[in-house]
């Protein structure tokens, strides 16, 4: 197949007087795209790297018009807007252009953390107590609070919607009223945007990667949850992997933070498989399959949890990332499927089957079902 990838790239991305240092982490590297490329190649495909904006020189409408793509594999994050991530996608869809991965619906739904815990909490599926704030002096939900105004619990405060653990500190953690107000008009002020004020979950942090597609029937019992340990048709489940707070110091605070995932990603420390029950695994693998369903997740996922140490170890869905890194020497999706006896390569060319299939794309002698200009169904 011809197959454009599609990505936003760190040195292409705008700067301005006084952003945000951590503005652009969650955008990929040449590093990345070089390993796509290369890993598509080694399946037969044909395929070229394309910067995922539509504004001059990249050009990507035009672009990709010119070259005529069978598939888009699609990991572009975009640059500005609450729903950025979905921007590209739109694009392809008004171009007939398949591609990888979810659709406009499920990411500009992913991206928004408290939307998605909304959409949670919906289908029962549990997940921390949370409240958003727009301003740092909004009044405390009563459930947040004892009867003398304290906090109930240690609360975690982050941007609602960014990537790669962006504004994810120790700091982020907070137990006082008034290092709630603080930590929120930090974050209102550098992030420009709601501020998510959750529960935090003190234990273990785990991730579980998932390739496929949900059948009907499958779908279905998942969103009903009535086997709480009969995994459904249609998802290959990676090994769960744990962040081995272990070997970070205190200055971390015990959590996933932004300088873990950017500054000291070369020396990454975690447990992959993680050392946890086979029923442990089996239910964290159904709660990612709910999660993976009721946000219309396609091809790949990752669901990130908190494992509560003073409740039995009892699983907490943080987030849902329908666009995981794809980087080969680091991403925890990477790091998951070579535990897996996963290649690189094998990982990458799955995600395209999966896709081809999803779309009615025949995928032998790179013969295309239909041609892209005509109506598909996705």
């Amino acid at each position: 197949m011809r197959i454009a990838v599609l990505a936003n790239l760190k040195k292409n991305a705008p700067v301005w007087d006084g952003m945000s240092p951590d503005q652009w982490d969650d955008l990929d590297s040449m590093t990345t795209i070089n390993a796509i490329l290369a890993a598509l190649e080694s399946g037969g495909h044909h395929a070229e790297f394309f910067e995922a904006s539509i504004l001059p020189p990249f050009s990507m409408i035009e672009k990709l018009t010119q070259y005529q793509p069978d598939l888009c594999f699609n990991i572009a994050e975009s640059h500005f807007g609450d729903g950025r991530e979905a921007q590209v996608p739109a694009v392809l869809e008004m171009l007939r252009l398949p591609y990888t991965g979810s659709k406009v619906l499920g990411l500009a739904l992913a991206l928004d953390k408290p939307m998605t815990k909304r959409v949670l909490y919906y289908h029962g599926l549990p997940t921390p107590e949370f409240q958003v704030f727009e301003g740092a002096n909004e009044p405390i939900d009563d459930d947040l609070l004892t009867a003398s105004g304290d906090l109930c619990f240690p609360m975690f405060v982050k941007p609602s919607r960014e990537g790669t653990s962006m504004g994810v500190t120790a700091s982020s953690i907070v137990r006082t009223v008034a290092e709630l107000r603080a930590q929120v008009a930090e974050q209102l002020q550098r992030y420009h945007q709601p501020i998510l004020v959750e529960h935090f979950i003190e234990g273990r942090e785990i991730t579980v990667g998932m390739m496929g597609n949900l059948k009907v029937t499958a779908a279905r019992r998942v969103n009903e949850r009535t086997a709480p340990h009969t995994l459904p048709e249609g998802l290959t489940f990676l090994p769960p992997m744990e962040v081995d707070f272990t070997q970070y110091d205190d200055s971390e605070g015990g959590v996933y933070t932004n300088r873990i995932k950017v500054e000291l990603v070369d020396d990454f420390r975690c447990q992959c498989p993680a050392d946890l029950a086979p029923d442990v695994v089996a239910d964290l693998n159904l709660l990612a399959a709910a999660v993976f369903r009721v946000t219309g997740c396609k091809d790949v996922a990752r669901v990130d949890f908190r494992l509560d140490a003073a409740n039995g170890d009892k699983p907490y869905i943080l987030e849902v990332n329908p666009l995981p890194g794809l980087n080969p020497g680091y991403s925890d999706l990477c790091i998951q499927a070579n535990a897996a006896g996963w290649t690189y390569e094998h990982l990458i060319n799955t995600i395209v089957d999966l896709a081809a299939v999803r779309q009615g794309i025949h995928n032998d002698d790179v013969l295309v079902v239909s041609p892209p200009w005509q109506n598909r169904q996705q």
